[in-house]
This record gives C-alpha cells, structure tokens and sequence, in this order.
C-alpha cells in the first residue's frame, strides 16, 4: 500500500523539472501601432512604460518627502503650491486645481478641506455665485512654501539636471500630449471594462 508520503514523492518525482536557459514563447503584443513596435517586438515599448514607472514611484518619493518637510502629506503639498501658482495666475478654485492636477473634484474639496483645517489656505465664497468658492494660500501657508523652496529648487534641479532647455522643453510638450491620449485611454478603459466590445 501506497504511503501518503511515498505518493507525494512519486508525484514529485515525475513533475519535469525546466531547464535552466530554455526559451519560451514571446508574451503577446501589447500594442498594435506600428510606430511603436520595433523588428515585430513591443520590448522598447515595454521599456518605455517601465520606465515611466521607475521615474514617477521615484517622483512620487520625492513629493512625499517635500510634503514631509513642511509636515504635510505628498497629495496636500501638491495641491497647496498647486493653490498658490493657480491664485497668482488668477482665480483658483476646485474644478481648477482638479482639471490642473488631473484629479477628481471630491478628491479635492477632501484635500482642500485638510489644508483648511491646518490654516494653510482661506476659501472665499463668492457673493454672486454662492456655489462658487476661491481658494488661496494663507501667510501661514505661504511660509511653508517659502521654508521648503530652497530643498526644492536643490532636489530639483538634481531630479531634472540631465535636461537641457530644448529637451526640457520638448519632454514638457510630450507631457501634455500623452495625458490628453491617457484621458481617452482611461475613457477606453471604462468602456471595455463595462462590457464594451473589444476591437480585434
């Protein structure tokens, strides 16, 4: 009779085990266009994509540690000097810091609500228009931003220091073009995810 052990080692026994070096097959295309596949492969869009990733989790550590200076967190630095920028521009409000940062409205009257509790920002209700309220950065707030600015501009310039103008400059046009196609992408998303039908 056949131990519950022996059968184990048995089943072990006759599992093949791989090779070390063997090749398996390509995973499939993840993009179709052709200007971004290269000799049939998508391995530099991939790269690219990671790559990306890589920039932004370290982008993101870097944001979480200039909101950790001023002892807020990375999401409220962003929109508090998001506030002070918007305001010197002209009028700052909620749909304008949300379309400005690429983030929903709820996110941030939540957030907006946290820096109005730290009295790092005033909300003025219009008198008009009593839905309409403006935002600015109190003196409380701005002297936050005037303590962090000079580790800012040094982290900065480290972050960005291998950019020329034109290639800081290009890069900031690509930018804004690729969040416009990741608008429509994340539109696409949805779609599918609802039940929409799949191009082939």
């Amino acid at each position: 009779m056949t131990t519950p052990a022996r059968k184990r080692h048995s089943a072990l026994a006759s599992t093949p085990t791989r090779k070390t070096g063997k090749r398996y097959g390509s995973p499939p295309l993840t993009v179709s266009r052709p200007e971004l596949i290269v000799n049939g492969s998508d391995r530099e869009f991939r790269e690219l994509v990671h790559n990306l990733f890589g920039f932004f989790s370290l982008h993101e550590h870097i944001r979480r540690g200039h909101g950790k200076f001023i002892g807020l967190a990375g999401i409220e630095y962003t929109v508090l000097i998001a506030i002070a920028h918007l305001a010197a521009d002209g009028d700052a409000n909620v749909k304008a810091v949300a379309d400005h940062l690429h983030l929903s409205g709820a996110f941030i009257t939540s957030t907006t609500r946290r820096l109005l509790q730290l009295g790092l920002i005033h909300k003025t209700m219009d008198t008009v228009d009593r839905r309409r309220v403006t935002l600015t950065v109190s003196s409380k707030g701005r002297a936050a931003l005037e303590t962090l600015a000079p580790v800012q501009r040094q982290i900065n310039d480290v972050e960005f220091g291998g950019l020329s103008r034109e290639e800081f400059r290009a890069l900031n046009g690509l930018l804004k073009r690729m969040i416009e196609d990741g608008d429509r992408a994340v539109a696409l998303q949805s779609y599918l995810l609802a039940g929409g039908a799949v191009r082939e």
